[in-house]
């Protein structure tokens, strides 16, 4: 038997999940030092913010930190899922696991790139976006 749950009108509906909560309207980058406050107080190191408005329209921040175990990158990762969460906010995505040593999470004006130190030492983002204003360094 299906429960009945209430569409937003406050009518019965069978099956059909409640909408998701509305996101909290937050300036690209409050967001993006809410973000990088969360990483920290998961331990993340070198932690980088990046401004990329005006090079690109895929997001206006890049938020670059390290985890020195695959176990560190999921609890950065998911620190700052749930952390943004209780403040109203979700993630569009999450992409990669652990053990690619990469994990992103996308906050749409916000991406969030955690990685092994090896794994960022390849793929250098700050250097491939070395046009990118640098708005903090967190050592």
């Amino acid at each position: 038997m299906t429960a009945s749950v209430r569409n937003p009108r406050g009518l019965p509906t069978r099956g059909t999940p409640p909408p998701p909560p509305p996101a909290v309207d937050m300036p690209a980058l409050d967001l993006a030092r809410r973000i990088v406050e969360l990483a920290e107080d998961k331990k993340a190191a070198d932690i980088v913010l990046l401004d990329l408005s005006g090079l690109t329209a895929m997001a206006d921040y890049f938020v670059i930190a390290s985890g020195g175990s695959e176990r560190q990158l999921d609890a950065i990762a998911d620190g700052i899922i749930s952390g943004m969460r209780d403040e109203k906010v979700h993630a569009f995505g999450r992409e990669g696991t652990a053990a690619s040593h990469w994990v992103l999470v996308d906050f749409g004006s916000v991406v969030v790139h955690v990685f092994t130190p090896p794994e960022r030492d390849f793929y250098q983002l700050e250097r491939h976006w070395s046009e990118a204003k640098t708005i903090l360094r967190v050592q």
